[in-house]
């Protein structure tokens, strides 16, 4: 069965949610981090999808006390994701307790030492991100656009071992307008053994049509925060998919 991620998105020590990326106009939910941790646990829930947005716009991860409260007070597994360059700053995401890490700009901007972390630390603990608008990868907080396929991309990734990829449309994400079906369809017909975590654009049955696609898991946000999907809706799933 499909693995339900919700994400956690931080801006300023806040909870905040943006549409495509948006940063000049962020939604601000009046919720802190470790509550919405806990309601998610509270429902089954095993990983959270913690993203640094100071970090992905600094180019440096910065809310290590945000991750450190989320692993002290939860049994949750957090996958870390937003300005993750350096080894250094790998090696303290999972100093301050990550589980696993997805790094998007750097494998753009330095694929050797991306690829070194799949052989360093083990292809479960790394996923690629690969967000795009079109077909083609974006990075810095999807504030700076490369030029690079999505396919020659992930290819490169998946001939040195890489296991999970998550890829957001950004042009769905936060717009709740569904998933990109079509882009998920050929990333795994194209690579079999990719595990898909599908991100952005997710309204409530898309779960259900994204599970039966056989896409590995999905990343959630503004659907939850906007009471378009509940946990018990959620709940309910789960025990009919069982």
């Amino acid at each position: 069965m499909i693995q339900l991620i919700p994400s956690i998105s931080v801006l300023r020590g806040q909870v905040i949610r943006l549409t495509r990326g948006d940063y000049e106009n962020p939604v601000l939910y009046k919720k802190s981090p470790i509550d919405l941790a806990r309601k998610f646990e509270d429902h089954g829930i095993e990983v959270v999808h913690l993203v640094d947005l100071d970090g992905a716009l600094d180019g440096k991860f910065k809310n290590y006390h945000i991750l450190e409260a989320l692993v002290g007070h939860t049994n949750l597994k957090i996958d870390c994701t937003g300005g993750i360059y350096t080894d250094g700053d790998i090696s303290k995401a999972y100093e301050y307790g990550a589980s696993y890490i997805t790094a998007a700009s750097v494998s753009a901007q330095n694929r050797d030492l991306f690829a070194s972390w799949i052989i360093s630390y083990g292809r479960e603990k790394i996923t690629l991100g690969a967000d795009v608008r079109g077909t083609k990868i974006a990075v810095r907080g999807w504030m700076r656009d490369t030029g690079i396929d999505i396919f020659d991309h992930i290819e490169y990734f998946y001939n040195h071992g890489l296991k999970y990829v998550k890829t957001t449309d950004i042009d769905k994400d936060g717009c709740l307008v569904g998933p990109a079906f079509d882009l998920y369809k050929e990333i795994m017909k194209r690579f079999p053994n990719i595990k898909v975590l599908a991100s952005g654009g997710v309204r409530h049955m898309d779960i259900k049509a994204l599970n039966d696609m056989g896409v590995f898991a999905v990343i959630f946000g503004k659907a939850y925060y906007e009471k378009r999907i509940s946990l018990k809706e959620l709940d309910r799933f789960v025990a009919q998919e069982a």
